[in-house]
């Protein structure tokens, strides 16, 4: 059985040319679809004029960022095989790994919402994240729920 392979690609990666931000650079290669980063790279441009049009006191980024961070979890729940039967087993999240659900539960919440194009759901969505609110936050408040249902089993955390 072959073991999962890491990517170079957090050593590679640069940061986007607009705010010198690996994290911006980060979340456009997470919206990409079928290769198209200059699709992806227009449609998070927009998104983030949308909500500096919309936010006129706070920088664009740092909604971004604070939206990030309200998403991100901080326990999740495993599947477990012990003595035969399977547990959710709730563990804490390593940072890179929250990163991760964040900016996919973002970019889910986004594209979830039919309709509309998606550079306007995204800043709707950063915009609900950065205030602890919308899909993505709600996502991230079901997956806590569930750990803290599931906390009789923490023992098998081993």
């Amino acid at each position: 059985m072959a073991y999962k392979r890491f990517t170079a690609s957090s050593t590679q990666l640069r940061p986007d040319t607009r705010y010198n931000s690996v994290l911006v650079a980060k979340f456009i290669n997470t919206i990409m679809y079928d290769g198209k980063k200059s699709t992806a790279t227009r449609s998070f441009y927009d998104a983030l004029d949308i909500v500096a049009k919309r936010a006129k006191d706070e920088s664009p980024l740092d909604l971004f960022e604070r939206a990030i961070n309200n998403c991100k979890p901080n326990v999740e729940v495993r599947s477990k095989r012990v003595g035969g039967s399977n547990y959710q087993v709730p563990m804490p999240v390593n940072r890179k790994r929250q990163q991760s659900l964040a900016m996919r539960w973002l970019r889910d919440a986004a594209r979830g919402k039919k309709g509309k194009p998606v550079h306007e759901t995204l800043a709707q969505e950063i915009l609900d994240a950065s205030k602890g609110e919308g899909t993505a936050v709600t996502t991230r408040e079901n997956v806590h729920r569930m750990a803290d249902a599931n906390k009789a089993f923490a023992h098998f955390a081993w």
